[in-house]
Formats: C-alpha cells, structure tokens, sequence
C-alpha cells in the first residue's frame, strides 16, 4: 500500500516567526523555503510514499514548489492548519479512496527518507503518529487506510491524536521527530544533519547564530 502526504505552509511572511533571527531578516523567507524543500524532498523520496501534495496560498512558494517538481494548491475556504490539512487531504482522495493518507509537518529540515519509511511501515496502514522530539506536538499523522485523516493539530496534539485514536509510533526516528520551531531546534537539527538546501543557506550566513 502506498501513502500520500499533505505538507501544509502559512505564507512567507507568517511562517516560523520564532525562527526570525536566525538569518538576515532578508533572508528569512529564503530559511522558509530551504526547510520546506529538504522536508519535501526527503519525504518524496521515501519508500511507501507515492505523491507529496503541498497546501499553501502563497504564490512564491508555490512557484519555488513547481520549478523543483512538486504539487501545491491553495488552501480552501477555511483558514487554519487543521482545515488546510482537510482540503489537502480531499484533494488526495479524488485519486485514491482506499489508500492512507498522511499530514506532514513542513519544518523537517533533517529528515531522513529511511526514517519516514520505517514510520509508515510501523503504522501498516492503522491511524497513527509521531509525536516531535518533546513529545507535545506531532511531525507526522497518519490516516488508517481509506478514513478520513481527521487531524488535530495544536498545541498538545500528540496527546489529542492519541485521544482519537491514532497509535503512537514509538521508535527514535530522531529525523522525523525534529521539527523546528526555534534556534535551538535548529541547532539540534544540524547535529542531525541537515537537508543541503538548508545547510548551504546557513553556511552562507557566517554572521549567524548557527554555523554549518
């Protein structure tokens, strides 16, 4: 059985606000969009994943999504993630009824293809998550085959997540548990290794706060 995902982004200029800092304020969009195509990236090159569908209504990161061969559509009526995750999940399911569907978090930038496997292949089509690295929030849900996602994403969703229903994938997986939200995210992220789109970005920022 193949998995689809739907990886969600705010606009530019509202993503990662706790980031802002970490690079020229310039620059931060370019941050946005270096951590977004090293999660995407690594998430299409996953065994078990078939199709990597972005939602987001911004224009520059839609454009920077096509030149590298990637789906994005906008988000729908309904403002917010959890809505943002729904549409992007109807859209998967005009191609496939049966199959799993999965919520990705945009901010991986260390994600390993061999971790997200093994996560998917855990879940074997049950509904299921990975809880982040402080084991709040969730970096990836995962639908039971042919069910509706059902996300609900915010703060404490891992806990919600379990509430619903969803098994907790348990396993270390440090890549997909790292989702980054602030600079030391980012630091332990680069202990990891991060995707090369991010790293050339920081290393090309000597005056930074994180070297590469």
């Amino acid at each position: 059985m193949q998995t689809d995902l739907v990886v969600p982004v705010k606009t530019l200029p509202e993503a990662k606000s706790r980031l802002r800092g970490v690079v020229d304020p310039q620059q931060h969009g370019n941050l946005v969009l270096a951590v977004l195509l090293d999660t995407v990236t690594a998430a299409a090159q996953a065994d078990g994943v078939r199709r990597v569908l972005v939602v987001s209504s911004d224009p520059t990161v839609a454009s920077v999504l096509a030149a590298e061969g990637f789906e994005c559509v906008p988000e729908g009526r309904s403002p917010g993630l959890n809505e943002a995750l729904r549409h992007g999940a109807a859209v998967l399911r005009q191609s496939d009824r049966t199959g799993q569907i999965g919520a990705l978090q945009a901010d991986l930038p260390a994600l390993r293809p061999t971790d997200l496997a093994a996560a998917i292949k855990t879940a074997d089509g049950r509904r299921a998550f990975c809880a982040d690295r402080q084991t709040t929030g969730t970096t990836l849900l995962l639908s039971a085959a042919g069910e509706p996602l059902n996300p609900r994403f915010g703060i404490g969703s891992a806990r919600k997540h379990a509430a619903s229903g969803a098994m907790a994938l348990t396993d270390s997986w440090d890549s997909l548990r790292c989702d980054v939200d602030t600079a030391e995210d980012l630091l332990v992220a680069r202990d990891l290794g991060l995707g090369q789109r991010t790293s050339e970005l920081l290393c090309a920022m000597a005056s930074g706060p994180i070297e590469c």
